[in-house]
């Protein structure tokens, strides 16, 4: 059995134990069948920091320079996860010279030591498949100056992965972890000896979750942009293993390939990184016009929904909101209560965000950064517009799914001469409060003026009649509201014109100005920014619009815009963020 989350039970760990002993008395592989390109890009500063003994994973950091990466008692479940899935091993081909190699060969073949008969935490499909991908594209950097019987033991490990995934492929829950298992048994079929006959089941299964879990919008369950990434970035590589192989991809693979490109370029910022929403982050710097260049796809942003986010761009400016109801279900164990948050990008540079996921921070940095106040939005104060379930153990892990979610979202698109722009409406607050949130947004067609429009409004008769009994729990002194804008830490921001207005310089020179009309208080207050390649959180600020809801309609109107003196053209080349390494 696999629990929904996607963390194995006792049953499902039993089984994949078993499997993986029974696979390694299985006629192992001899060689490759053609010599494997590596296709997975590392970081060389990661490497290096590897080969200094720097092990950063999940948010935690070992110094641990004359250990083994084995050597390290993992701090965490993901922690573990991450060093068993091998992606570290991208890092040291990058900096590919003899301490690369001599470190990457020898914590592979201490691997192969310590639990090539079936234990530790790797014996899961999905780590199986991230690591025979990972070997196997970088055999070539691993096998060089090996003696006979190190690739003895390579090829027969490989070999016993290989049998394992075909076996218990099935096991691994809907979504990435089975499009990485599957991807990872492709490549190991179509690469080594004796294991062609695997290759042909596993095309088929792909297809069909192709055809499952990619939706007419091209998106996932989870609606998560950097998981989506990594989907089209595991069926980009499958259907190029098999076209070099002279076989073809599926139909339902090659039209899911199809169907997520254009979608992933809607979710792409300005500067070319993704929307950080629902559990997913940036994505790695290039890996996203990577991955679309090599999927062929020239297809455009899509227009209209794309898995349920709407993008507004214009001039420099792209502005991304979260028009849809939240994932449900098992889906929704990474998922955040954002709905209508939007962040915007001018240019290079980011300026209104999500703080982010916590997830690698901690329980209660996780918990933080899936609540509403942690988003760019209108929240009520104390509420959520989606809660969070009871927590639930699964096997090893935890996870916390999202509970009464808003059950209607209506959006609508805004074209007028000199702008376009949403006007977009959910009722998570109508159970508790009787008040649907409003918010129309508008970008101006050169890119410089955003204006927005945050309205709560107790519609119906039974809405005010449930408003009248949430005034009557505050003695009628109102129902408390935030408006916040959180910054990217980039951002210099201060009050501005007596506190009725905050001007944020970007590092590229720009200056945007930030005003509101309304009954409301305007304040600059601490954020942070959630990064999961930086150590801690990052502090930053964020505009803070606050009020209170006396009425049935309550209306707060903003702007953002670029300063007068601030060119629309501008030359800006410093590089973005960069991964919080130890020196």
């Amino acid at each position: 059995m696999v629990h929904q989350d996607g963390f194995p039970g006792f049953r499902t760990r039993f089984a994949n134990r078993c499997h993986a002993k029974l696979a390694a008395r299985a006629r192992s592989a001899t060689g490759f069948v053609s010599q494997p390109e590596p296709r997975t890009i590392g970081a060389f500063a990661r490497g290096k920091q590897l080969i200094a003994g720097n092990f950063l994973f999940a948010g935690h950091l070992i110094n641990a320079p004359d250990q083994s990466i084995w050597a390290a008692t993992p701090p965490s479940q993901e922690f573990a996860e991450e060093i068993q899935g091998f992606v570290w091993l991208d890092d040291l081909a990058s900096v590919g010279d003899g301490d690369a190699r001599k470190r990457a060969q020898a914590w592979m073949l201490e691997w192969i030591d310590l639990f090539g008969r079936g234990g530790g935490d790797g014996w899961t499909p999905d780590l199986t498949g991230r690591r025979l991908i990972r070997w196997i594209n970088h055999a070539i950097f691993l096998i060089a100056g090996m003696n006979s019987d190190q690739s003895y033991a390579f090829f027969r490990s490989l070999g016993q992965q290989t049998i394992f995934l075909s076996r218990r492929w099935q096991a691994a829950t809907p979504g990435l972890p089975r499009f990485e298992a599957l991807t990872g048994l492709i490549y190991a079929g179509l690469s080594l000896e004796g294991m062609e006959a695997r290759v042909d089941p596993a095309v088929k299964a792909l297809a069909r979750e192709c055809a499952d879990q990619i939706d007419a919008e091209g998106g996932i369950p989870t609606r998560n942009p950097e998981e989506l990434l990594d989907v089209f970035t595991l069926l980009n590589w499958a259907a190029m293993a098999l076209s070099e192989s002279g076989r073809q991809a599926a139909g339902a693979h090659i039209a899911a390939i199809e169907r997520i490109a254009p979608t992933l370029r809607t979710l792409r910022h300005a500067d070319g990184g993704l929307a950080r929403f629902h559990g997913g982050g940036r994505g790695l710097e290039g890996r996203l016009d990577h991955a679309l260049a090599t999927s062929g796809v020239r297809a455009a942003a899509n227009a209209g929904l794309s898995m349920g986010y709407t993008r507004l761009g214009a001039g420099r400016t792209s502005l991304i909101i979260d028009t849809a109801r939240p994932p449900r279900g098992a889906a929704s164990a990474n998922a955040h209560a954002s709905t209508l948050a939007f962040e915007l990008t001018s240019g290079r540079r980011p300026l209104v965000v999500n703080c982010g996921s916590g997830a690698h921070f901690g329980a209660e940095w996780r918990k933080a950064g899936r609540a509403t106040p942690s988003h760019s939005v209108l929240g009520l104060a104390g509420v959520s517009s989606s809660r969070l379930g009871a927590s639930k153990h699964f096997g090893a892990g935890e996870k916390i799914f999202l509970t009464a979610t808003p059950q209607k979202v209506h959006l609508q698109k805004v074209v007028e001469q000199n702008a376009t722009g949403v006007v977009a409406a959910h009722d998570g607050y109508t159970p508790s409060h009787g008040l649907t949130h409003m918010r129309r947004i508008e970008l101006t067609t050169d890119g410089r003026d955003v204006s927005g429009e945050d309205t709560l409004a107790a519609v119906s008769d039974s809405d005010q009649a449930r408003f009248d009994r949430a005034m009557d729990q505050v003695s009628l002194q109102g129902i408390p509201f935030t408006v916040r804008f959180h910054l990217h830490p980039d951002v210099d921001a201060a009050l501005d014109l007596g506190g009725t207005a905050v001007s944020m310089a970007l590092r590229s020179g720009e200056i945007w100005v930030f005003r509101f009309d309304g009954r409301g208080e305007l304040a600059l207050e601490s954020s942070v920014y959630l990064e999961k390649t930086r150590l801690k959180p990052r502090k930053t600020k964020q505009v803070v619009l606050s009020g209170v809801a006396m009425d049935y309609a309550t209306r707060i109107r903003w702007t953002l815009a670029k300063a007068q003196e601030t060119p629309s053209v501008l030359r800006d080349l410093e590089g973005g963020d960069a991964a919080e390494l130890p020196s």
